[in-house]
């Protein structure tokens, strides 16, 4: 009895074993930037595992956080980055340890603590990295003015419905993975003051520029396209905070 009880043991841990291995495995499977993304961004700049874009034209004093969704690389988010630089924003892109923001959703702690100049923080993030930003911004509020969805929403947990935060959320008309009818489900999670914008014939994966991604989509409009109409968007809606 008692080797029948050791042996069932030894296969339960070799089971667990074998799903950490493919669950690692999984999350190095990740999203990589575009040629194309990186040919418009040129040469980008990291502050340890931050991907940075420090403002090219009048400093405002303003950081942004991205978070990047699940299994995407930082970088494939560049461009956006550059554009809201371009516009005086300072933005931090973090990498996360196993490319999942969940795991460490006050990470921007460290961005936050290295920019003692910066006056104000805004957090946002695309899908699941979206989740996290939201985390973070709900448990700090004395440090987070308000945060930016991208194809995304806050967990159950995180409910800004009798909050002043303001939240920009923006989502796609064909999103397979984000769908409109999960954007309508949790509109009861998001604050007063929240403007949300819909990018018509955009998918999931445009809110960065990594390529095709499983279960999407496909947009009627080009990468380049959606991620102009979702840097304008972001840049009137901070430019307005």
């Amino acid at each position: 009895m008692k080797r029948l009880i050791k042996r069932a043991f030894l296969v339960l841990a070799i089971l667990f074993v074998c799903c950490l291995i493919g669950f690692f495995v999984w999350t190095q499977q990740t999203y990589a930037p575009t040629k194309e993304l990186l040919r418009s961004v040129g040469d980008i700049e990291y502050e340890d595992d931050w991907v940075t874009f420090k403002p090219s034209g009048t400093n405002k004093e303003v950081g942004i956080i991205i978070y990047p969704g699940a299994k995407v690389e930082p970088e494939a988010y560049g461009y956006l980055g550059k554009r809201l630089s371009d516009a005086g924003y300072t933005v931090g892109i973090p990498k996360f340890n196993l490319n999942l923001a969940m795991l460490e959703a006050n990470k921007a702690e460290e961005w936050i603590k290295r920019k003692p100049s910066i006056k104000k923080w805004f957090i946002g993030g695309h899908s699941l990295g979206g989740v996290s930003a939201a985390a973070f911004a709900n448990e700090n509020p004395d440090v987070i003015e308000g945060v930016i969805l991208l194809a995304s929403y806050p967990a159950n947990g995180d409910d800004f419905s009798n909050k002043d935060t303001p939240i920009l959320s923006i989502y796609a008309e064909k999103d397979g993975l984000t769908t409109k009818d999960k954007i309508e489900e949790t509109k009861s999670l998001l604050s007063r003051e929240t403007v949300l914008f819909e990018i018509k014939g955009g998918n999931h994966a445009q809110f960065g520029m990594y390529g095709e991604q499983k279960g999407d989509n496909q947009a009627d409009i080009s990468a380049r396209s959606q991620q102009d109409l979702i840097a304008d968007e972001m840049i009137k809606w901070l430019d307005n905070q």
